[in-house]
């Protein structure tokens, strides 16, 4: 039996937002409630969301991300040095019936990267307050390299950093510094969610990458390199994750292709105990990538899809589990969903009883394969 983080039945994170908090957010925007007034909503919201954690027999347990707009932005524009950039950044994301605009608020560094606080530290203690004993509250935040690939060098004043290895530098510093708040702060369980890194393994990502200017080709290994020295002083005790998909909006996606580009130098040179990885259709590609997967290290097949309501077949998932086993032992797997419910405010386009079937789903196969 795991005791540990990732656990053999687990999930990435955010969670569909209940009604009356997005009632609640509207309100407060309109004026209409104060920021007290939409934390006492955020608070009771969490409090039900994490029983619904641990009723459906999960031992890892989120906020759901539900004091959040994004998964991502409301971490980085609380760096120091990184601002809103007027305007929008128009990301196009796809699904089944045709293309959908993504326009998140631009950013821009016109500052030198710092940490001026514990980011998300007062929501991480919440949780933790309303966690039972049996749970593990686990922090999600995103990688320090989705402040590189969001914005690229256009994002940076060269005033500040003429140099980029400067910025890398400052930005694995703040890093550093977080993880050692948070493990202060008895955080015992961390993931960083890292777009980038399966991005990458698009060649028209790659493309993109290369008509701004950049190494496209070793972009991946710069990254490896950039968790590997933000989590370097990480304090004993603490498990870090990072999760890893092609885009999560509104049950749409923005890549496609396997890890293979990325998988030799991914799997063997990220320092963290674990990786999330989204394997619910064909656009992540085969299993074959995770034989360079080490020994020690835990794979979490997204086997489970976030973005479609229909259940799995536990049958089917079990076979899944069996045909990745032949790349990497059976006692490395995991089982979650394949990305987060609700990555963004607006959420996948399914229902909150399909979400927690889901969730249970993972739990009763888990519990089928490996006993745990």
């Amino acid at each position: 039996m795991r005791t540990s983080p990732p656990f053999r039945a687990d999930h990435v994170g955010s969670l569909l937002r209940p009604k009356r908090l997005l009632r609640a957010r509207q309100d407060f925007a309109a004026g209409q409630i104060t920021a007290a007034g939409l934390r006492e909503v955020e608070d009771d919201a969490i409090r039900d969301v994490v029983r619904m954690q641990e009723e459906v027999g999960l031992r890892s347990v989120t906020d759901g991300e539900f004091r959040r707009a994004s998964w991502h932005m409301d971490f980085i524009y609380q760096l120091g040095g990184i601002s809103k950039a007027p305007g929008n950044l128009a990301v196009k994301f796809m699904n089944a019936s045709g293309e959908v605009e993504f326009t998140p608020a631009a950013l821009h560094v016109d500052g030198k990267i710092t940490l001026n606080k514990t980011i998300f530290g007062e929501d991480f203690a919440y949780l933790q307050s309303v966690a039972s004993p049996a749970q593990v509250p686990k922090l999600t935040i995103p990688s320090p390299n989705m402040v590189h690939y969001r914005g690229g060098p256009a994002a940076l004043d060269p005033a500040v950093y003429p140099d980029i290895e400067e910025l890398w530098s400052d930005l694995a510093a703040a890093y550093g510094q977080e993880v050692a708040r948070l493990g202060e702060q008895g955080c015992t369980y961390l993931q960083f969610d890292d777009t980038s890194l399966a991005y990458l393994n698009d060649p028209a990502q790659r493309a993109e990458i290369a008509g701004r200017g950049e190494d496209a080709e070793h972009m991946h290994l710069r990254y490896i390199r950039q968790i590997n020295a933000a989590v370097a002083g990480r304090p004993s005790g603490m498990a870090i994750t990072t999760h890893m998909c092609r885009g999560n909006f509104r049950s749409s996606w923005a890549a496609s292709g396997g890890y293979d580009f990325v998988a030799e130098a991914l799997f063997s040179e990220l320092d963290v105990d674990g990786f999330f990885l989204e394997y619910d259709d064909e656009r992540s590609g085969g299993f074959a990538p995770l034989r360079f997967v080490p020994k020690g290290k835990m794979v979490v097949l997204g086997l489970v899809t976030t973005k479609r309501g229909e259940l799995e077949s536990s049958d089917e998932l079990k076979r899944r589990i069996d045909e990745a086993a032949k790349y990497v032992p059976a006692e490395q797997l995991c089982l979650s969903g394949q990305c987060g419910f609700s990555s963004t405010v607006e959420g996948n386009e399914l229902t909150y009883d399909q979400e927690v079937a889901k969730l249970r789903l993972i739990v009763e196969t888990a519990r089928d394969v490996w006993g745990d």
